[in-house]
């Protein structure tokens, strides 16, 4: 008699065991933080994820530059760079981008090192700059810790001057990895940065549907300072 040989990702492809495997395996592997994991990922050879290539790329780059021609935005700060792919996109007149990995930095430096437009440096050494838009993208549902989060948003509605540009998720989905924990961060907005207003909310082109990685769960979201 013959046996049923059970592929060895068989479990990945079960959606119920799936989701069982992938807490127990949460469970059971501790989680770092959410700096020590993203160094950890660059040094390893990682990248900044799907949505950093392809054609999600391609759409949050058309809509930033579109956004900062349309504003006559002169200065921009970016707070978590990630590894550049996203930036190579960019249209921008001033750039500063801040990351928590000292190895995401030093890959942007050496990406844009003949371009004296952009400018890099870890977060850490963050001191006070401001500009007229700052940047957050697919960076708020990676701050898993509550302090982290809440420093993050503090520092990124504080060093701006005139917007705020968010790509985010906004809803409390579950979470599939220990590096992810979704969130409302609108309801933190209202309640901690009152003088700020959602001037528009821009739907992604590409939704996730389901446990798919085809599309994002992000949209944008663009605050506009009041006086």
């Amino acid at each position: 008699m013959s046996r049923k040989i059970v592929p060895k990702n068989f479990i990945g492809e079960v959606p119920i065991l799936g989701r069982i495997a992938r807490k127990i395996h949460r469970a059971l592997s501790p989680f770092p933080g959410s700096a020590p994991y993203w160094e950890r990922r660059y040094v390893s050879g990682g990248n900044s994820g799907i949505g950093s290539y392809g054609k999600l790329a391609e759409f949050k780059a058309r809509v930033v530059n579109d956004f900062v021609r349309e504003n006559s935005i002169t200065s921009i700060i970016e707070y978590g760079c990630g590894d550049g792919n996203q930036l190579r996109s960019a249209d921008y007149p001033r750039y500063l981008g801040f990351d928590v990995s000292p190895a995401a930095v030093s890959k942007c430096q050496q990406i844009f090192a003949q371009d004296p437009t952009k400018q890099f440096r870890l977060i850490s050494q963050y001191a006070g700059e401001t500009a007229e838009l700052t940047l957050s993208l697919d960076v708020i549902y990676h701050l898993v810790e509550d302090d982290v989060f809440d420093s993050y948003m503090c520092r990124l509605f504080d060093s701006a001057i005139r917007f705020v540009m968010i790509y985010s998720s906004n809803e409390l989905l579950e979470d599939e990895a220990k590096h992810v924990r979704h969130r409302r961060f609108t309801n933190w907005v209202e309640n901690n940065r009152t003088r700020w207003t959602l001037l528009q909310h821009i739907p992604n082109e590409f939704p996730s549907l389901g446990p798919s990685y085809e599309g994002s769960f992000s949209d944008f979201y663009i605050y506009r300072r009041g006086d």
